[in-house]
């Protein structure tokens, strides 16, 4: 009967994908194990939120372990497809007695590394003793087109069409066919990190009022950060399903639909592919970092004193050689070329490695660019975070990590010519390994993050609590104040006529007037630290830079997300976007 329980359940999943597992251990009672990945498909990078039911209405208790290994597989790299990046992760969870219990799981995922299309896979694997079973989902991907999510009432009625208008747009080797993947809204997950790895979400306004409060407020955290929400609907306006008017990084369109659920396929592509708020994100993990990255040409190249080696290497050879075969074990002595030969290459050895040890050291150092948009208005009170960093390492001991604040972090590719980089489109991330698994609410992590005597780099996308922000007072020339924790060194603000106005060197809860300045001296300011980023980042500054009543400021005091702690980040330079706030 559990044979016949989980065939049924593969079944399923076959027309069906959200139902990962269903698990009877017992048909008298029905206890069983019920695992639903709540996105039909996982994401190019980021989580797929995951939701496990038990109910075990046995005397006994229970436990259940799930086993994830996900494997972002690259169709275009240089030697053909093949597995890219690897994570694994682990969830426990006990089953009490007589009772039902359900758990809402980010299960980590890598990011699709590739120069054409790819495909992201994501196994599960059951055990304990609540039953065992295994299986899998996966969605296809390209690097030039975005990661969608389509609502349910949306998918059924459009899924076909838009399958075959996105198929028809791939240039890729594989042909990616799939054009979104779906999503109940009565079941949508409330944390924003499930929505991280994509780049729109389409709905009606219906499956937006269904769907609960704290999934509402995720979403929005998520536009936040430069997701494009479209919401289909005949006549609702943003006040009315309490949405913002200002997305910050990202969009939120109403789309009128006059009654249809029924969509035009080409122009709903063009929307998600040609009137995005920022480039996609696969796009810019591929093509940002690959070959110019601005923050990595900032911190500078790696010397390398060959001509040292290149002398030891030499001496060496004439140790061990001539000088080890007619004075250490002349003719009379041979048999003491078994004790001398190791002992010279064991002195040669170490030598080596003790250079390598001055030379390079122990940790590593690094720079790092921060996108900050803050919002102290709504009662939000949060700094939305987006942080490219580069760095390079000497020698590392080991290369855990915990984030501290909730994020999502990826690594990226630079350039396939540079000898220190392990990650580049060219190998498309193969035999790089990851491990990530939530402990306490953390994420610790584990694997090829950072290695030894290498050149790497990531980008983060964070949500973290805060009061700081900059409040305006004043009538016709305004009066700034900061409530951050560290000093600002530039800042201007664009006041509701679109006049801008600059001020400098501002202190922590002390008031400033500014002065007046030009459009283009503004626009030059924004140029020039927009350079610091990758194309996406870059465009969510321009966007930021745009509207009235908000700033725009820079300073190097901020602090950054933390990852692995060896690494001295010798610069940090942040970029502040938000709504000024009048108290």
């Amino acid at each position: 009967m559990r044979r016949l329980a989980l065939l049924f359940a593969l079944a399923s999943c076959a027309s069906a994908q959200e139902q990962m597992i269903r698990e009877v251990i017992d048909t008298k009672t029905d206890t069983h194990v019920e695992i639903t990945a709540l996105f039909s498909g996982p994401a190019p990078r980021g989580y797929l939120p995951v939701r496990v039911k038990m109910a075990n209405r046995l005397e006994s208790n229970r436990s259940v372990t799930l086993s994830f290994d996900s494997t972002a597989s690259s169709y275009g790299y240089s030697y053909g497809r093949g597995d890219g990046g690897k994570m694994s992760s682990s969830f426990t969870f006990d089953a009490p007695a007589e009772k039902n219990t359900e758990h809402d799981i980010l299960v980590p995922l890598p990011t699709v590394i590739t120069s054409d299309d790819g495909s992201m896979n994501v196994s599960v694997r059951l055990s304990g003793s609540m039953g065992a079973a295994t299986n899998s989902i996966s969605a296809q991907f390209g690097d030039k087109l975005p990661a969608v999510l389509l609502g349910e009432n949306l998918y059924t009625a459009n899924a076909s069409e838009l399958d075959k208008e996105i198929a028809s747009r791939s240039s890729g080797r594989s042909g990616r066919t799939e054009f979104a993947s779906k999503f109940d809204a009565r079941m949508m997950p409330d944390d924003w990190r499930a929505y991280s790895g994509y780049d729109s979400i389409l709905m009606t306004d219906a499956e937006w009022t269904a769907s609960s409060p704290g999934a509402k407020n995720a979403v929005v955290v998520w536009t936040r950060l430069g997701g494009q929400l479209v919401i289909y609907t005949d006549s609702a306006s943003l006040a009315s399903l309490g949405l913002p008017d200002d997305s910050s990084y990202g969009s939120i369109t109403l789309a009128r639909t006059a009654g249809a659920l029924k969509l035009d396929a080409a122009k709903t592509v063009d929307l998600v592919t040609k009137k995005p708020p920022v480039p996609a994100q696969l796009t810019s993990l591929n093509g940002d970092y690959s070959s110019s990255w601005p923050l990595q040409h900032e911190f500078g190249q790696v010397g390398f004193n060959y001509a040292v080696f290149i002398v030891i290497l030499i001496a060496f050879g004439v140790i061990v050689g001539p000088v080890n075969l007619f004075v250490f074990a002349k003719t009379g002595r041979r048999h003491r070329l078994f004790i001398t030969t190791p002992l010279i290459s064991l002195a040669a050895s170490l030598i080596l490695v003790l250079l390598i040890l001055i030379q390079d050291g122990f940790g590593g150092r690094g720079a790092r660019a921060v996108l900050m948009e803050v919002r102290p208005d709504r009662n939000e009170n949060a700094a939305y975070l987006h942080q490219e960093q580069f760095s390079r390492t000497g020698v590392l001991t080991g290369a855990r990590f915990t984030l501290q604040e909730p994020a999502a972090i990826s690594p990226v590719p630079l350039d396939s010519d540079n000898r220190w980089a392990r990650l580049t489109l060219r190998n498309g991330g193969s035999d790089n390994g990851y491990a990530a698994n939530f402990v306490d609410g953390k994420l610790e992590t584990s694997g090829d993050w950072f290695q030894s005597r290498s050149e790497q780099g990531q980008i983060l996308d964070s949500v973290v609590p805060t009061r700081g922000r900059i409040e305006l007072s004043g009538s016709g020339t305004p009066v700034l104040l900061s409530t951050f924790e560290f000093p600002i060194e530039t800042l201007y603000y664009q006041d509701a006529a679109k006049k801008w106005w600059k001020a400098t060197n501002l202190q922590p809860g002390a008031k400033v007037t500014p002065t007046s300045v030009s459009d283009t001296e503004v626009k030059n300011a924004v140029a020039d630290e927009s350079r610091r980023f990758g194309a996406r980042h870059r465009a969510m500054l321009t966007k930021a830079s745009i509207r009235p009543g908000t700033f725009v400021a820079v300073t190097n005091s901020a602090p950054g997300v933390e990852t692995y702690k060896s690494i001295k980040w010798q610069s940090t330079r942040t970029v502040i976007t938000g709504p000024a706030f009048t108290p």
